[in-house]
């Protein structure tokens, strides 16, 4: 494989051979396979929310914040689906984990699945560039080695959506949490659907991940979990996950030793959002004038080697200016 052959032809907006991609992939699942649930990543580091095959400003993303490796970069899910180049952005994706497996480090969102890509276009647009479905089975055979989550200097957790009452911790520690969030959870959730089902309490490093997203659980509460201004548990309108408040986040970062959660999956027009009083989470999207027609600006959250926060922003380039909206009958919000 020649990586560096490989990226330039991507950037240029070619498109790998079949056999190319495919060899790609089973070589990034193989370092994808060493990484832990949660993956460590030291600062200095970038953070980066959903992108959704918008490969041109992909490009100004890592001209704004910086290339790989100059940069190291956590981006948070959600590559493909509802823009029209979800095959180059995860190509590139996986070109530079390939060749900088250390500076880049890909979290699973809730779009790497076999199911929503299906219906929101990263399937479609497989078969349309490639002429068949092999591109798309290649790619989502990696969505299925892709970590949960990523810990920075053991103090800022990346996570796509974000809590679940089923974890309590990231590892095995802090026994007295589990009262208090399962007494906040039999409260609170009293008429939910899982009320008569035995809590599954779980550590985020011990969830099996190599499989597709399931439809509740703890595996896929990372993926679909959104905060609220709540205190504790809501069901959530999306269909998958929870509403979480402020009262369990600051206890999760609590007993997580935890300064902040950093997470995507929802579109904040000004690009970065904190929520809480104490501020113990934030909303990064790095998607800007998504789907083309919404008009946001877009962000990234460097933390430097002090850990300390620098927002940049940056907006849509013209190709995405030029593109129009896609046509779909589907939920907006998922």
């Amino acid at each position: 494989m020649d990586l560096d052959l490989w990226i330039s032809k991507v950037k240029e907006g070619q498109h790998l051979s079949e056999d190319e991609l495919q060899l790609l992939c089973e070589y990034v699942k193989d370092i994808l396979i060493e990484e832990s649930n949660v993956q460590p990543v030291n600062s200095p580091v970038t953070v980066c929310g959903d992108i959704h095959g918008q490969f041109h400003d992909l490009m100004k993303l890592f001209q704004t914040g910086g290339h790989v490796p100059d940069t190291n970069y956590i981006f948070m899910g959600d590559f493909v689906d509802r823009g029209y180049n979800s095959l180059e952005v995860f190509t590139i994706l996986l070109l530079l984990k390939a060749r900088y497996p250390a500076n880049i480090t890909l979290l699973r969102g809730n779009h790497e699945s076999r199911q929503l890509t299906q219906v929101y276009g990263f399937y479609d647009e497989c078969q349309r560039k490639y002429g068949n479905a092999n591109a798309w089975r290649y790619c989502t055979d990696v969505f299925d080695y892709l970590t949960l989550s990523a810990i920075i200097d053991g103090t800022v957790l990346c996570v796509h959506g974000g809590l679940s009452p089923d974890i309590r911790t990231i590892d095995q520690k802090g026994s007295g949490y589990v009262q208090t969030t399962v007494g906040l959870y039999r409260r609170n959730l009293a008429l939910s659907r899982r009320c008569d089902s035995v809590l599954r309490i779980q550590v985020i490093r011990v969830v099996d991940r190599n499989c597709e997203i399931p439809h509740e659980g703890p595996f896929c509460d990372l993926m679909w979990s959104d905060p609220e201004d709540i205190e504790t548990w809501a069901v959530s309108p999306r269909g998958a996950g929870w509403l979480f408040g402020s009262r369990v986040t600051s206890e999760f970062n609590h007993i997580n030793k935890l300064d902040l959660v950093c997470r995507a999956h929802q579109l904040v027009q000004e690009g970065l959002k904190y929520m809480f009083q104490d501020k113990g989470l934030v909303t990064v999207w790095s998607a800007p004038n998504y789907c083309y027609r919404c008009g946001n600006v877009a962000s990234i959250l460097n933390f430097n080697e002090n850990m300390e926060r620098e927002v940049k922003f940056f907006t849509e380039t013209e190709e995405n200016n030029q593109m129009r909206g896609p046509r779909t009958g589907v939920p907006y919000f998922l």
